[in-house]
């Protein structure tokens, strides 16, 4: 539990992050795979030292952990354990033959992690192990990661590629009938729609009605309820204030005030007359993985009717992620004059040149579809009644094994592009 709460502090600092990046004329869609990054990272820190490992900790909050790597290797097995739904996580070493890599950190990243080194040429071949490193991603994303590593991104002077690659795919418990399935408008921002094939089913699902931030809460549980998608939708009306994805995230925390008596009141069941109070010092700066567990715990959800309205999406996300993590705070590590991997080789210099990450999710009437990799190169309701559930507009969603409470994807569907 303390490492599924240290890696979701750590995803939401990286989603925010990238939200911030890609803040522009409207809202954009993002996905990213918390378990990904995280166990790819870790693999990198297992080999860290002194500066270095000070500042992955930190902005990976490992300071909370007791045992890191025993934590990882024992999150893995349960998430990984039989099961109804398929989930694979695989981990690979890909380092320049005849490199003097530690055989302590390749005992351990074995160990731990299940990664093996295989050995490449990248001084001489640089494009064919390219190649070799997108066709494992591909292969353990069941074909979904095409090409993660671009043209450019290694050179003669790699040493060591550390990937991790998640594949996920699961059906509803409930699903949704084809037939239900209706082209509607999706509000991306006030002024501004874009048709989408909207899934439609009435179904007693656990919901949760947050009143402040006045949000609602969804979970969509999968044929196996260890794994659930939960949505979290903010009423519509805030899409009075809607100018970018930062501020889109930001309706989920920001505190709210009473506008006057004159104020138009949304009119859902349950909605109170607030408006959203957007200082540029709080944007995003109130979501917790705390509250976030808190909205979505069990026991803050309460089974109800539900008309559920869900767009039928895929989103597909790449980033490379160096330049996120040097602002969070993990400068030294892509510096090759101050990174300290000496867990990792004796020889000095080595440093982590990129670090990129790719998902793609599918959602539709059947279930989800979902693949990630990343490389790392050196309130309740009272009343039982039927609620109305449209998710129309953008929305937060999140796939979490439950057990763990740990975040397998987390992503926020603003609309087509």
């Amino acid at each position: 539990m303390e490492l599924s709460h240290a890696n979701g502090e750590f995803a939401l600092d990286v989603f925010r992050a990238l939200c911030k990046e890609s803040e522009g004329p409207r809202p954009s869609s993002l996905i990213i795979s918390p378990l990904s990054i995280s166990t790819a990272l870790a693999m990198v820190y297992l080999g860290a030292r002194n500066k270095t490992q000070e500042e992955m900790g930190k902005v990976l909050k490992f300071g909370q952990v007791s045992d890191v790597h025993s934590h990882f290797n024992s999150l893995m097995e349960k998430i990984t354990a039989p099961s109804s739904y398929t989930l694979n996580l695989a981990n690979r070493l890909f380092g320049q033959q005849s490199f003097n890599f530690s055989q302590e950190f390749l005992g351990e990243v074995q160990k731990k992690y299940l990664a093996d080194l295989q050995a490449m040429d990248f001084v001489s071949a640089t494009e064919a192990a390219r190649g070799t490193i997108n066709t494992w991603v591909e292969d353990k994303t069941e074909n979904k990661i095409k090409e993660l590593l671009k043209a450019g991104v290694l050179t003669p002077m790699t040493r060591l590629v550390l990937v991790n690659a998640v594949y996920f795919k699961g059906n509803w418990m409930h699903r949704f009938k084809p037939e239900n399935t209706k082209e509607k408008p999706f509000k991306i921002t006030k002024t501004e729609t874009r048709p989408v094939q909207m899934m439609h089913q009435k179904q007693k699902l656990p919901h949760n009605w947050v009143r402040e931030p006045n949000l609602q809460v969804v979970e969509l549980p999968y044929t196996d309820p260890q794994l659930s998608m939960a949505i979290l939708l903010p009423p519509e009306d805030t899409l009075d204030t809607i100018t970018s994805l930062a501020e889109e995230l930001n309706i989920f925390f920001a505190r709210f005030e009473v506008q006057p008596p004159d104020t138009a009141i949304h009119n859902t069941p349950g909605y109170s007359s607030h408006s959203l109070v957007l200082e540029e010092q709080q944007v995003m700066s109130k979501l917790t993985i705390s509250k976030l567990l808190e909205w979505t715990d069990p026991s803050n959800l309460r089974r109800q009717n539900v008309h559920l309205h869900l767009p039928r999406f895929k989103l597909e996300s790449s980033a490379s992620l160096a330049g996120t993590l040097t602002v969070l705070g993990m400068g030294s590590l892509f510096d090759c004059s101050s990174a300290d991997l000496t867990g990792i080789s004796v020889d000095r210099g080595l440093s982590l040149s990129a670090l990129a990450h790719g998902v793609v999710c599918e959602v539709n009437e059947v279930g989800t579809e979902a693949a990630a990799a990343t490389v790392d190169i050196c309130m309740t309701v009272s009343i039982d009644r039927t609620l109305i559930f449209m998710a129309d507009h953008p929305f937060l969603f999140l796939i979490m094994h439950k057990p763990t409470r740990s975040i397998l994807f987390l992503g926020s569907y603003c609309g087509p592009e």
